[in-house]
């Protein structure tokens, strides 16, 4: 089978998206595909020769790293080549277009806003996950919590707050976390205590994004939850060693605890197991996406997001998830391939 990894684009996080992309395009290849990896935002300019060369010729990846801060997205964009202004590099819907199916590694507002979708979707290109709409609401935080509260799913409180909008800080609840509206990765993240911590936390979170959510800060484990093709997978419990599970811990290997199965009661694990699905069904999304949860002591499970596009990275939950039920990350990698021809069939 011909696979365009897709990877990269111009999103916070671009580095994680090509070390999922690395990886995922190296098990295609152990699996017997021909299988390149393609970065949505520089492309191929300089492509020579039949596109059908590139998937003769695909061969394995060096692993690409992720640093400590995220990238800096101005001095990537200044290195494209000028003449080519789309977020889409050259070349990119041709080759997708002779692909059997598009692997979507894109983490961030590349991809998973559904804006990549809606493009292959006018061009009838085969890709995996969900469409364009179960994608935009999941990544519109504001947006996916309003659908928990219509569904009765426990999310915490927040307030939206956009770029010049007047508001006090007097107004917003302590402790808080002040988050993007629509970021991953736990960029642009902050846990603010006083009114100081939470005006620097404000400041940090729109450095990243005209729209920010102020939360409610939830005491409670921190708990992930895949779903594939509808049913949940075992939850992982995530333990930073310092901090939250902010970026460096995220993918920095060593950084954080990860304990799959989470060491839950057979209740507790029923219960987020069963909101993983029904959060899976609100957002009308497909073939797979990852939950996360924070549970307190008195037993509340709180949704903070789910992610349509969960990081397939040498230190990612979903592959542990899926690996705690033997599906080892070359099959999950064609499990996704799968079950996403089946929208096309």
């Amino acid at each position: 089978m011909k696979i365009v990894v897709l990877a990269g684009g111009l999103s916070p996080e671009r580095n994680v998206s090509l070390s999922s992309g690395t990886m995922a395009a190296n098990a295609f290849l152990q699996a017997g595909h021909q299988a390149i990896l393609l970065d949505l935002f520089f492309g191929m300019p300089d492509l020579q020769g039949p596109i059908e060369d590139l998937f003769q010729n695909a061969k394995p990846l060096s692993a690409a790293p992720i640093g400590e801060v995220e990238p800096d997205l101005k001095a990537i964009a200044a290195s494209r080549p000028e003449g080519w202004s789309d977020r889409i590099g050259c070349n990119v819907i041709e080759i997708c277009q002779a692909a059997d199916i598009v692997y979507m590694a894109l983490h961030g507002a590349d991809g998973e806003n559904g804006s990549v979708q809606r493009v292959f979707d006018r061009y009838h290109i085969r890709y995996t996950g969900s469409g364009p709409e179960g994608c935009r609401v999941a990544m519109d935080k504001h947006a996916a919590k309003s659908i928990f509260v219509k569904e009765g799913i426990l999310t915490p409180k927040s307030r939206l707050l956009h770029r010049g909008e007047i508001f006090s800080l007097d107004e917003l609840p302590l402790p808080a976390v002040a988050k993007p509206n629509s970021g991953g990765s736990s960029i642009g993240i902050s846990i603010a205590r006083t009114r100081e911590e939470l005006k620097t936390a404000i400041a940090t979170a729109f450095a990243q994004e005209d729209a920010i959510l102020i939360e409610e800060f939830i005491k409670g484990r921190e708990l992930s939850c895949g779903v594939l093709n509808g049913k949940a997978l075992p939850i992982i419990e995530i333990i930073p060693k310092t901090g939250f599970y902010d970026y460096k811990n995220k993918y920095q290997s060593g950084a954080a605890l990860e304990v799959t199965p989470a060491p839950l009661s057979p209740a507790a694990t029923q219960k987020v197991q069963h909101l993983a699905e029904k959060v899976f069904e609100a957002l009308g999304l497909k073939v797979y996406a990852r939950m996360d949860f924070l549970l307190t002591e008195d037993g509340d499970a709180y949704c903070l997001e789910a992610n349509t596009l969960p990081g397939m990275t040498p230190t990612s939950l979903l592959p542990q998830e899926a690996a705690a039920v033997g599906i080892d990350y070359i099959h999950l990698c064609e499990k996704i391939i799968a079950l996403s021809l089946e929208k096309y069939a």
